[in-house]
């Protein structure tokens, strides 16, 4: 039997905004992976969040400083919730090989003009909190992504791509319909070609899709932002009808969602940001993605 480090091991990467940040979602004490996990690593921001770095330094994951972005530890992101559920896994006997977690996250940051993930954004890196911190996130996470393959290659260990999650797009939901007619399609191709780019291999791209249509009484009196946002999720779905790699993931999909309830059992009281539960939901799937296809 394979030893965990001969496995081919597995890089999960979640990029986005405020819901993949885990916004609003504080770790109780009790959770926090404060002891680094064995075989679960990350990039934290001391030895990477830099333009000038040429290598990747990697260690045994925790629930603070592995966001190479925001300065927003201790949440119950996707990528946390994913870290100790696959950890759990391994230390509970399951055959899983070492997982390797990038993530890159802003709350409130779109990808049209005047946002961090615009791609035309100059070069820039300012850490710190939301509201200090501003990062040209687009670049940023071309040159992280450029060095996953070298960092593997120097270990002498196989890899692939579990998946490139992206869970933003809800900023666009207030820029104007003629923007996002002109401009959003072909932003989300430059993007999403230039991050498989820097990869230099195939990669599954999982866009998360925007669900507030039930929400919307409150937030949007008038129906302007659940068209945007229907267009929106229409630019992730022709990105997937036309790329093989694209997959849609639908939170629609969780078991307690009920279109019935304003929050509808997805979100937090502000009727944006995902509950802790919907994003241990999301870790889950993401273990059975995995193995379905082995």
């Amino acid at each position: 039997m394979k030893t965990q480090s001969e496995k081919k091991a597995q890089v999960f990467i979640l990029l986005g905004q405020s819901n993949a940040v885990g916004h609003a979602l504080p770790m109780k004490e009790e959770d926090k992976i404060v002891q680094p996990l064995k075989n679960v690593f990350g990039l934290h921001r001391q030895f990477n969040q830099s333009y000038d770095i040429e290598k990747l330094t990697w260690s045994g994951y925790t629930s603070a400083g592995m966001n190479l972005a925001e300065e927003d530890d201790d949440t119950y992101s996707v990528a946390n919730c994913l870290a100790a559920n696959w950890q759990r896994r391994i230390d509970n006997g399951e055959d899983l090989p070492e997982l390797y977690i990038v993530q890159i996250a802003i709350g409130a940051q779109g990808v049209t003009q005047g946002y961090m993930w615009n791609p035309d954004k100059e070069k820039l890196l300012k850490p710190g909190r939301l509201g200090v911190v501003d990062i040209s996130l687009y670049s940023f996470t071309c040159h992280i992504l450029s060095m996953i393959e070298k960092s593997f290659a120097e270990k002498g260990q196989e890899y692939e791509i579990l998946g490139l999650h992206w869970r933003g797009g809800e900023e666009e939901t207030v820029v104007s319909m003629e923007i996002l007619e002109n401009t959003l399609q072909d932003i989300y191709h430059r993007i999403f070609s230039g991050f498989k780019n820097s990869l230099n291999r195939e990669a599954p791209i999982v866009l998360h899709k925007l669900v507030i249509e039930e929400c919307m009484n409150k937030n949007d009196p008038t129906g302007e932002r659940l068209k945007r946002m229907n267009y929106i999720n229409g630019v992730f779905e022709t990105l997937g009808n036309e790329w093989a790699a694209v997959k849609i993931f639908d939170p629609r999909n969780y078991p307690n969602y009920d279109g019935s309830v304003e929050n509808n059992q997805l979100f937090k009281a502000d009727l944006v940001h995902f509950l802790a539960e919907v994003n241990e939901w999301v870790s889950e799937e993401v273990v059975k993605d995995y193995k379905a296809k082995k």
